[in-house]
């Protein structure tokens, strides 16, 4: 249900929506439709969504209140302070949801014998084992912090886990400590199998159970360890050190990221008061701060990493990417995009495509030039091998790299120096604008002239999330977009110097002006008599601008299917004002990302794959790419796969409606969007 206090009459508060697609995440958690360990790690995903929001919106608001100004505009009609105390109410009644999720997959997993057990039910054969793997893996690199009224607490790291430990001496006294639980460790220890039952214990219960050899040396009467976490401030504060480069300012933001203020307490409810009263003493935390009590174990985002134990039949069927058709990676890929566009739609279509494009550019004598835009890179990433094989090569390689992509700063950072040391040309961004465009151009001598070819996508060039990220990339060597896209790295190097561009729309000087046409394209057909049609498919939609737009579409007759997955600030079905409006969200197995525009119907459609989602930042302060779709199987095959997507009635959900998040049912025949598109391109393989 829509929470009056959630929402106005025109708009939902965005952070209130992004807890809702939160909550569509828990759905599959839940769903018992979903593979066992599956259903763990999307307790993992929910979990680790829920840390970012903290770092980044939460902190947003919280510093918005701390500067004692109100917030209203920004934050969709709620106070700031208010949507704190809502927030906090949301979140607390999900943790309790994921809590009774998680004890309910454990029994689930035990009618499959696996076992999850803890400090308690540890048996005779498992003693030796455990302690053997402490003294062995763990013992020499535990970070313990023994307490003290007089010693200063050192600041405790951003999203890592403690246990809080309390000691009961002999002499009466008490005595607290804190052991860290890095990020970096295996969570899920796997014990030795008897006859055919697993069994795993956390690595945090494994603790619990050598904690006389933790602290062997304090004489005390009872020991007791709870789970507390600390979420930090994700955003980077740049100091104004002239002498320092970007890359070193950035580095060191990162750092600091580590000391930020505090914007979630995260704790065991089993805590004893005394040493919860004790640590919020010693780390400065408030009540007004976002206290929030959990479970026993927090960092549920290391379900994600959930082991198989090689029980397929409880995971999802692994999809082997396919070949797209008349794209051969055994051949040229200039020669074969030089006849016509081609369409990679990851996971579907293997992402080889992109790094075979980039290491025939490499290798190709003719090649002289290449371009592209670098937002997130895989941990080894074979883009970048392929564009320093490139530099090595002698081609003239730039590489436009965002090192604010939000935490993937330090990855990014590293691929900069290497890329740096072997000559390439580097390229952060523009000032005042984060660079979210995805695309690549090379420039090739063919005879006395230069013929450009590349690609433009909806998504990062990372082949690790191209695994599970649903996206669109075009190959292309139309040269009127490809001209276009070479515009924009000039505006890269000059840019106080504003280009037109005839077939991209691209942010911020372009993209709300271009859609807004598109848009009163359709409004005009309505008005007069014919059936304006509007598609999205989007990742988030919070741009007031842009809803109010559509609002208007909407009012003047204008049909309008959205397909959202995470944010949409947008109320459909609201007589007046939305009733031609129509959203859904698909969460399945894939995350979902193509942005895709589409402008009327059938042969006229106008369609365009895009980096932007229609929030305020991906508008006015980004740099991003709309590419128009000129090839007519390219066209039909986005149509296709947007309305398989949309006839989706397993795992779309309707959104922003009284019934919140409650699964589309109707009487047709039962579609599973992203099986379907699997099958559908599957069937054009055998055509």
């Amino acid at each position: 249900m829509i929470a009056t206090e959630t929402a106005t009459n025109t708009y939902i508060n965005r952070e209130i929506s992004w807890l809702q697609f939160n909550a569509r995440v828990l759905q599959e958690a839940s769903d018992e439709r979903v593979p066992l360990i599956e259903r763990l790690r999307f307790l993992g995903i929910f979990s680790n969504n829920l840390d970012e929001f903290f770092k980044v919106r939460y902190a947003t608001v919280k510093r918005i209140v701390e500067a004692g100004r109100g917030g209203k505009n920004q934050l969709g009609g709620i106070k700031a302070k208010e949507l704190l105390e809502i927030i906090t109410q949301i979140v607390i009644k999900q943790q309790t949801k994921s809590i009774e999720i998680l004890n309910e997959i454990d029994e689930k997993l035990k009618e499959e014998n696996i076992f999850i057990i803890d400090e308690t039910q540890v048996d005779s054969h498992q003693h030796d084992f455990i302690k053997k793997y402490y003294f062995q893996n763990v013992s020499s690199s535990l970070v313990t912090i023994v307490l003290s009224d007089s010693l200063e607490l050192p600041n405790l790291k951003d999203s890592a886990a403690y246990l809080a430990v309390k000691m009961l001496m002999e002499d009466g006294s008490k005595q607290f400590a804190l052991i860290e639980i890095p990020k970096s460790v295996k969570r899920f220890i796997e014990l030795p199998k008897q006859e055919d039952k697993n069994y795993i214990i956390m690595y945090d219960d494994m603790l619990r159970y050598c904690l006389s050899d933790i602290f062997d040396i304090f004489d005390y009467k009872s020991i007791s360890a709870h789970m507390i976490k600390i979420t930090r401030d994700a955003e980077l504060d740049f100091d104004s050190d002239l002498s320092k480069s970007f890359i070193d300012k950035i580095s060191d933001s990162v750092k600091h990221r580590q000391i930020g203020d505090p914007v979630r307490f995260v704790y065991d409810k089993t805590i004893d008061e005394d040493t919860l009263e004790y640590l919020m003493t010693k780390m400065n935390i408030e009540n007004t701060d976002s206290i929030i009590p959990g479970g026993r174990y927090h960092n549920k985002r290391d379900y994600m990493s959930f082991p198989s134990m090689g029980r397929t039949d409880l995971m999802y069927d692994k999809i082997e990417p396919l070949p797209v058709k008349g794209l051969s990676l055994r051949s040229s890929l200039i020669k074969t995009i030089d006849e016509k566009d081609y369409l990679v739609h990851t996971p579907y279509h293997s992402f080889k495509y992109i790094v075979k494009f980039l290491h025939e550019a490499a290798l190709d004598p003719k090649v002289k030039t290449i371009k592209i835009t670098i937002y997130r890179l895989a941990e080894i990433s074979h883009v970048a091998s392929a564009l320093i094989n490139a530099a090595i090569n002698g081609k003239a390689v730039t590489v436009s790299i965002e090192l604010r992509a939000r935490f993937d700063e330090e990855a990014n950072i590293k691929y900069a120096n290497l890329m740096k040391d072997e000559g390439i040309n580097l390229i952060f961004g523009v000032q005042g604008l984060k660079v979210h465009s995805k695309m690549c151009v090379i420039e090739r001598e063919e005879g006395k002239k230069i013929k450009r070819y590349g690609f433009i996508s909806t998504g990062n060039f990372n082949e690790s999330t191209a695994k599970i990220y649903t996206d669109y990339t075009l190959f292309t060597a139309n040269q009127g977009i490809l001209k276009d896209v070479n515009k924009i790295f000039n505006f890269f190097d000059i840019n106080y110097r504003i280009y037109t561009y005839k077939h991209l729309l691209v942010s911020p000087h372009y993209t709300q002006k271009g859609v807004f046409k598109l848009i009163d394209q359709e409004i005009e057909k309505s008005k007069k008599g014919e059936q304006g049609y509007i598609r999205l498919k989007m990742n988030s939609v919070s741009s007031y601008i842009m809803v109010d737009k559509l609002y208007e579409a909407s009012n003047a007759g204008v049909k309008i299917d959205m397909i959202v997955r995470g944010i949409c600030c947008l109320i459909p079905g609201i007589e007046g004002m939305s009733e031609n409006i129509q959203v859904i969200s698909v969460i399945d197995k894939f995350l979902e990302h193509p942005r895709v525009y589409i402008f009327g119907k059938g042969d006229d459609a106008q369609v365009y794959i895009s980096s932007a989602d229609w929030m305020s930042r991906n508008i006015e302060n980004r740099v991003e790419v709309s590419c128009p779709i000129y090839d007519e199987d390219v066209k039909q095959e986005i149509l296709d796969t947007f309305n398989i997507c949309w006839s989706d009635n397993v795992k779309a959900r309707l959104i922003n409606t009284p019934n919140e998040n409650e699964y589309r049912k109707n009487d047709n025949q039962e579609v599973r969007s992203q099986i379907a598109i699997y099958d559908y391109y599957l069937d054009k393989l055998k055509n």
